[in-house]
């Protein structure tokens, strides 16, 4: 084929453009990857795809194969120059007129033309190869004999001459046509090894990218729950918490994102270099001059990509198994923001219980104010008599009212103090001894604060709650029929912690101070 003709096959149907990483269709048409796509992009939307040559449908996006072949064309003809009348090889015996030669007879050290060719001898010394004006690199530079023979223990191309009288007598040698087989089939096997690798990266990379869209579905639809309950059912005052909440749902996704991110980037590049050295084997795999095949220097190596594959797994499948619930926030969906709203919402109907602080429970250290609403450290000891309901160790006080029904909240002003206990108790708690601290016994539940540590504690058994709360006022909400006790911080409001119980006598407000003011 001339090469005008042979320019006007290589030529893109789309941008007319010598085609860059052709690719071909189910029809058989080929195209750039760019134009395809683009093309292909267009028709988005439409309910059908066609090529854009011969106007085929398809249902779906057709997939888009490679056609290795036409590329590695594309390319030699590119990197190939003009050809040149006056070195062109011609027909050694065509001397009445100049005609191509096709091949180069290594024993005859003649060019032969197609006619030539046909009548040429097929006696086995007679070797031929491709057109050629160097024969001299096809024999030995000692012997002058025609190269048959590759010395596999010097890796060096023989003539029969060096095994008999050579240097080369004695080795280990093989036929150019046995070194050429046995290359091609190594290489041909780690071709193979590498597409494997390759499958199974692209099905890991698959199976991360359809892990990290589950998760982000997950987030999207918690995101939408969010936003309706808050739009929907509070007020401005909860305006604040709504963002604290979507603020650790987006951080605690980004957690999830992150190494899932950051494990896809290392397998796309590990694709990349596979994919260079699957182009490069199958360029290797498509010579067929066995000379210059033998010539390329062993790639076994490039088939080495098993470093860091054992770790890289068991990171994908900690990625696949962990990580992907969101459970922190979904727990504070389905139990702690609900029981918020519940709490605001009932609280805006619900009178706060109104109490007061009895002088007759309150620790001999413990100032109480005139209208017993605060108690206080002054370092004051105060001469109270000694009843059996007085505490005797530790700083604490208890309510006037008791609790055996309904649903009662009340708020606590802990602003001028840092080591305080709040919470509720039974008129049986003790009044002497270890035991009778709020939250270290059977009959009270609490929450407390030393320095910048807030616990939440019953019978001993005790929770420890974020580092970060912010706020001066703490409201204790109980719901007697229900069981529950809760505790939230104020302005804004946020949930601290619930206690679930069966309650079986009264309950009173509890305080403990061992430092400045608390107030109820």
């Amino acid at each position: 084929m001339a090469s005008s003709d042979l320019r006007a096959e290589l030529d893109c149907p789309v941008c007319l453009n010598i085609y860059t990483d052709p690719i071909m269709l189910k029809c058989g048409h080929n195209f750039c990857r760019v134009c395809i796509d683009r093309a292909l992009d267009t028709q988005e939307g439409s309910g059908c795809y066609s090529c854009p040559q011969c106007r085929r449908k398809f249902r779906e996006r057709p997939p888009l194969q490679r056609n290795i072949t036409l590329r590695n064309i594309a390319q030699h003809f590119l990197s190939s120059p003009p050809p040149d009348p006056e070195v062109a090889i011609s027909c050694t015996y065509c001397i009445h007129s100049s005609v191509p030669a096709v091949k180069s007879c290594l024993h005859c050290d003649a060019s032969l033309c197609v006619d030539h060719l046909r009548v040429h001898s097929k006696s086995p010394e007679h070797v031929l190869c491709d057109a050629t004006t160097t024969p001299e690199n096809r024999k030995c530079s000692v012997h002058k004999n025609i190269l048959e023979y590759y010395c596999t223990e010097d890796s060096a191309f023989i003539c029969v001459s060096c095994i008999v009288f050579g240097e080369h007598r004695g080795h280990q040698v093989e036929t150019l046509e046995e070194a050429f087989m046995k290359k091609k089939e190594k290489l041909m096997s780690h071709l193979e090894k590498l597409i494997i690798k390759k499958v199974n990266t692209e099905e890991r990379v698959r199976s991360l990218q359809e892990h990290k869209g589950r998760v982000q579905g997950k987030v999207d639809g918690i995101s939408q729950r969010l936003i309706f309950l808050f739009k929907r059912h509070l007020t401005r005052l909860l305006e604040d918490l709504e963002k604290e909440v979507l603020s650790d749902l987006y951080k605690q996704a980004e957690q999830v994102f992150s190494p899932v991110n950051d494990l896809i980037q290392q397998l796309e590049m590990k694709m990349e270099e596979l994919s260079r050295k699957i182009d490069h084997f199958e360029e290797l795999c498509a010579m067929m001059d066995p000379l210059t095949l033998l010539q390329e220097p062993d790639s076994g190596d490039l088939c080495d990509t098993e470093d860091g594959d054992d770790e890289g797994r068991e990171r994908h499948v900690k990625l696949l198994l962990d990580g992907g619930d969101l459970a922190g926030v979904s727990h504070m969906i389905n139990t702690g923001l609900s029981d918020i709203i519940t709490s605001i919402i009932l609280g805006m109907y619900i009178q706060e219980a109104v109490d007061i602080l009895d002088e007759d429970t309150a620790h001999n250290d413990v100032c109480i104010s005139y209208d017993k609403k605060i108690a206080s450290i002054s370092g004051t000891h105060h001469n109270r008599p000694d009843t059996e309901g007085r505490f005797m160790k530790y700083y604490q006080v208890l309510g006037s009212r008791s609790f055996s029904s309904g649903r009662q909240y009340w708020e606590v002003d802990v602003h001028g103090s840092s080591k305080w206990r709040i919470g509720v108790g039974y008129a049986s708690i003790a009044r002497d001894g270890d035991s009778s601290l709020i939250g270290c016994n059977d009959v009270s539940w609490g929450l407390y604060r030393r320095g910048e540590d807030y616990m939440a504690i019953h019978n001993m058994d005790e929770t420890k709650l974020p580092d970060n709360i912010l706020g001066n006022r703490v409201r204790v909400y109980l719901d007697y029929e229900a069981g529950q006790i809760s505790f939230y911080i104020r302005d804004p409001i946020r949930h601290l912690h619930t206690f679930t119980a069966t309650f079986t006598e009264p309950l009173y407000a509890a305080l403990c101070v061992e430092e400045g003011c608390v107030q109820i």
